[in-house]
């Protein structure tokens, strides 16, 4: 029986998370390595080690991204736009960007709209490209749906279920709403509880293009097994250099 999918086409789903704020230098290192290594999507890195990830990805296909008024979406417009003019200018390609979830629980969708107008159009001026996260624990349906109609009249690239650090984070049901309510122009990621190839190929199937993961080795080695492939060689890494 022929396998619905290949390894690139797997690992190009992922976005491997480097954000746990307790991550030392030579751990951020050795993620990035795995990354290259496994040939993800992306790493998704903390702000400040952004310029570092995007030198050790240089001249590969993985791409460097960081994160936008992480975790809570609460910093100001001004905040977030002073964020991704510095992620544009540390290499980043991609942008996950946190809504104002208090401003959307309060149904000022004007001000959520304008904010994500304003980051869209820096991020696509610089050709970089916008990911769009809800926390969709602290929103029902009509919230969801009403952000996937903005985020598809902005034209963002993604929309995204959650940051991983909320009381839940991607489900079925919330995936399936946002690519129903999305245009087919903006992908869907998935972030929080895809910890395995099981659950990474059960939304691929609902049409999610990217997921969140930290747990990127695991996946892509029982990826590789089922395809007959030979493992990756862990390669040794390198101290972070000074400074960093």
């Amino acid at each position: 029986m022929t396998n619905p999918y290949d390894y690139e086409a797997i690992a190009k789903m992922i976005d491997h998370s480097l954000l746990n704020p307790s991550l030392t230098a030579r751990e951020l290192e050795e993620g990035c390595a795995l990354a290259v290594r496994y040939n993800t999507a992306s790493v998704c890195i903390m702000p400040y080690y952004l310029a570092r990830c995007a030198e050790v990805l240089a001249g590969t296909t993985v791409r460097a991204s960081t994160t936008i008024g992480f975790p809570h979406g609460g910093h100001t417009t001004a905040t977030k736009l002073a964020e991704a003019r510095q992620a544009l200018k540390d290499g980043g390609e991609e942008l996950d960007v946190v809504i104002n979830i208090s401003k959307a629980r309060s149904g000022d969708w004007q001000y959520v709209r304008d904010e994500l107008l304003d980051l869209t159009e820096i991020i696509h001026a610089a050709g970089a490209k916008i990911k769009v996260i809800f926390e969709n624990a602290y929103h029902d349906d009509a919230s969801k749906i009403r952000l996937c109609q903005i985020c598809g009249e902005i034209g963002v690239d993604w929309v995204k279920t959650s940051t991983g650090y909320a009381p839940s984070g991607a489900t079925l049901p919330d995936l399936e709403l946002m690519r129903k309510y999305s245009p087919p122009a903006v992908q869907i990621k998935a972030a929080g509880g895809i910890r395995d190839l099981d659950a990474l190929l059960t939304v691929r199937a609902i049409g999610v293009s990217r997921v969140g993961a930290r747990s990127t080795e695991a996946m892509l080695e029982d990826c590789r097994k089922r395809l007959g492939l030979e493992p990756i060689a862990h390669a040794a890494v390198s101290a972070a250099p000074a400074g960093l």
